[in-house]
């Protein structure tokens, strides 16, 4: 593990226990907590799985940077195969503790320890901006590497260009020194990683709380303003 993924793993390792808890303190909308964001998010990667020509039973999935675990509860027993891996060996050993039956490794931010088309779909829920800046370019090829041909990755992360979500970062001590992520530069950074179809889109302009709010934050997703957002590459079947 390289000297700046060696400290990102041991910043995380000491919230293995706390890390809701001091994501719930930095959030400022009344209402919104880790489970809110947690299930949103959750939501959309079963939706856009759902969009896919096969089933959710067939798929194999790949959630890279999954700390502590948080959204296995909601996506176990859904699809084919779902693991998780991380830098963090304190979240990992609390991920297994939390969700017994998925299959969780510690690696070391450089290569994922899965063999070249081995998933359906690899998602990263605010990640990258914990990740050096250095070994972005490595870590989009390295998402392209394990996708099965069509496969997709979907990149999760902060919305740079809205205000409230700048302030949370501001407030979350262990962001502190994160390079937020702007859209643009991860559609170049999935291009340049061989991914086709690439796009993007903010989410979160409004609550999502039900199909009606969804279907409208949908709408809104071409605009800055939303509080994240969802870049979104595809693995042409040729390659």
């Amino acid at each position: 593990m390289i000297g700046p993924q060696k400290l990102v793993a041991e910043e995380f390792d000491r919230y293995r226990d706390t890390y809701s808890d001091t994501v719930n303190q930095a959030l400022i909308v009344p209402g919104m907590d880790v489970d809110y964001f947690t299930r949103v998010k959750a939501e959309m990667i079963v939706d856009f799985a759902k969009g896919l020509p096969n089933s959710l039973e067939s798929l194999d999935l790949i959630d890279v940077g999954c700390g502590i675990g948080n959204y296995h509860p909601l996506l176990k027993g859904r699809f084919r195969r779902l693991v998780g891996v991380d830098v963090s060996f304190a979240s990992i050993s609390k991920a297994k503790e939390n969700n017994p039956e998925i299959e969780y490794q510690v690696y070391d931010g450089l290569t994922l320890p899965y063999p070249d088309r081995s998933f359906d779909i690899a998602y990263a829920i605010c990640v990258v901006h914990h990740v050096p800046v250095s070994v972005w370019p490595n870590f989009f090829s390295e998402l392209y590497r394990i996708l099965k041909p069509a496969g997709h990755a979907l990149i999760f992360e902060h919305n740079p260009y809205n205000p409230l979500t700048l302030r949370v970062v501001s407030r979350c001590p262990f962001d502190a020194d994160a390079v937020l992520v702007k859209p643009g530069e991860a559609r170049r950074l999935l291009t340049g990683a061989g991914f086709a179809r690439v796009s993007a889109r903010t989410f979160l302009s409004l609550p999502r709380v039900g199909s009606l709010s969804n279907k409208i934050d949908d709408l809104f997703g071409f605009l800055p303003f939303g509080a994240q957002y969802l870049a979104i590459g595809r693995k042409e079947s040729c390659a």
